[in-house]
């Protein structure tokens, strides 16, 4: 899905301006997400809204505004909805993820829906890694299984979403300018 990103942002100001709409964004789908039901009776899973607003941003915008509104948007929704500990593992889940989406961005072959994908098993893998530092155990493993199933299928409904969501983010954009 490699795509020519357009920056939407021209000066710094307005720059600075839409990074700030999207950590806003971002935090409002954190936000709703506490409202969601969507375990299914299995710990530690989420939908993963504010995910949709890293999935566009890397397809319009440049990485580093996208890393910046991942990484503001973690540690303000972990301050306000969450502790320290949400912060280090949605830290190490939302950064592995970014790297992974990134990297397939910069690829042909690769739809938004499969970037999303690879990017909810990232986060799971990202937090199980963490879990078992902090744990120090490795037999935190044996809940890999469960949450790979469960980044798959929240990163197919993530992944749909941004695919019905990207033409009128693009027009957005362009009436930014």
């Amino acid at each position: 899905m490699a795509t020519t990103r357009t920056s939407p942002t021209g000066t710094p100001g307005r720059r600075v301006a839409l990074d700030g709409i999207l950590v806003a964004l971002a935090m409002i789908f954190s936000y709703i997400e506490t409202f969601i039901p969507f375990n299914f009776g299995v710990p530690g899973i989420k939908l993963g809204l504010a995910n949709l607003v890293v999935l566009l941003g890397l397809t319009f915008l440049p990485a580093v505004d996208v890393l910046l509104v991942s990484a503001v948007r973690i540690v303000l929704s972990s301050l306000l909805f969450g502790n320290v500990m949400s912060l280090w593992y949605s830290l190490a889940g939302g950064l592995l993820s970014f790297l992974c989406m990134w990297l397939l961005t910069r690829r042909e072959g690769y739809s938004i829906i499969g970037i999303s994908m690879a990017g909810g098993v990232m986060h799971n893998v990202g937090q199980i890694i963490t879990a078992a530092i902090i744990v120090k155990t490795i037999q935190l493993t044996w809940y890999l299984p469960v949450l790979l199933v469960a980044g798959l299928v929240t990163g197919l409904i993530i992944g749909s979403l941004a695919k019905l969501l990207m033409p009128r983010v693009q027009k957005a954009l362009e009436s930014f300018h």
